[in-house]
């Protein structure tokens, strides 16, 4: 046997513990089945035969919940699938903690909305979605703190209602539509009728002022292409023509017609 096996053997045994974790890795090094720390980014070095790693990828990762069908608190069956974004903040806990965090998570957060969603109303759910993934955040996070992860954000994606909901819902949003328009028209025939007041009781107290807007009113008839043009007299003129006719008609009464000179 060569001098020289054994010392290459033994070079390439060390060589072989040479190891290097990217940046957004760590590995976690087991000595003998018992945990000793963790290593990386760069190169490390393990013992060969006697150490053992588990790299784990510390990045964040994005998880879409599949579309779940629960029960909202008013009774109305909805299916609502979400998206989840999550990290790993201790290596460690999540190896030794936890048999596969990544399923874990992902079985607590489904979990966790649809307990959400059973605590909410139809409208909550649909209005409140801020509410909703702040309360969703919480809770996973709380329960995956103990497993070295760190729940970043949780939104609801979709939410899907029955049919029949959905036309109720539209008449419902038909009827709040239609009452804000009778509310918005008679809010403004209110403010007409008190406009027309008080310019009906200037016009009162001015008479110039009324005949100005009788002759603003011709000129707005005779803009419009009409064969028929009506006038709109004075009061005073109307009375005055009336006297007249009256004192005529009486003058023509108290004459008397000269006799027939033929009778004679």
């Amino acid at each position: 046997m060569s001098p020289f096996v054994l010392p290459l053997l033994l070079i390439a045994l060390l060589l072989s513990g040479i190891r290097v974790a990217q940046e957004y890795e760590r590995a976690i090094v087991f000595r003998l089945g018992r945990f000793t720390g963790t290593r990386g980014p760069g190169l490390y070095w393990i013992i060969p035969l006697i150490e053992r790693q588990q790299t784990i990828d510390i990045r964040t990762k994005t998880v879409d919940l599949e579309q779940q069908e629960t029960i909202t608190k008013d009774s109305v069956t909805i299916k609502v699938n979400a998206v989840l974004w999550f990290r790993v903040v201790n290596p460690a806990d999540a190896i030794i903690k936890v048999a596969n965090f990544n399923q874990a998570v992902y079985q607590l957060a489904v979990t966790a909305l649809r307990n959400i969603i059973g605590q909410h109303q139809l409208d909550e759910v649909l209005r409140g979605r801020q509410q909703i993934n702040a309360s969703l955040l919480q809770l996973v996070d709380a329960a995956t703190e103990a497993w070295g992860v760190k729940i970043e954000l949780v939104e609801i994606k979709d939410v899907e209602i029955p049919e029949s909901m959905q036309r109720a819902m539209a008449r419902e949003a038909e009827a709040i539509r239609e009452k804000r328009a009778r509310i918005i028209k008679a809010e403004a025939e209110l403010e007409a009728s008190i406009k027309l007041t008080q310019g009906a009781k200037q016009m009162e107290e001015s008479p110039i002022a009324l005949e100005l807007r009788r002759m603003q009113m011709l000129s707005e008839i005779g803009i419009d292409n009409n064969t028929t043009t009506i006038m709109l007299i004075p009061s005073e003129f109307t009375n005055a023509a009336k006297s007249f006719t009256q004192l005529v008609n009486q003058g023509g009464r108290g004459k008397t017609s000269p006799p027939d000179p033929a009778s004679a």
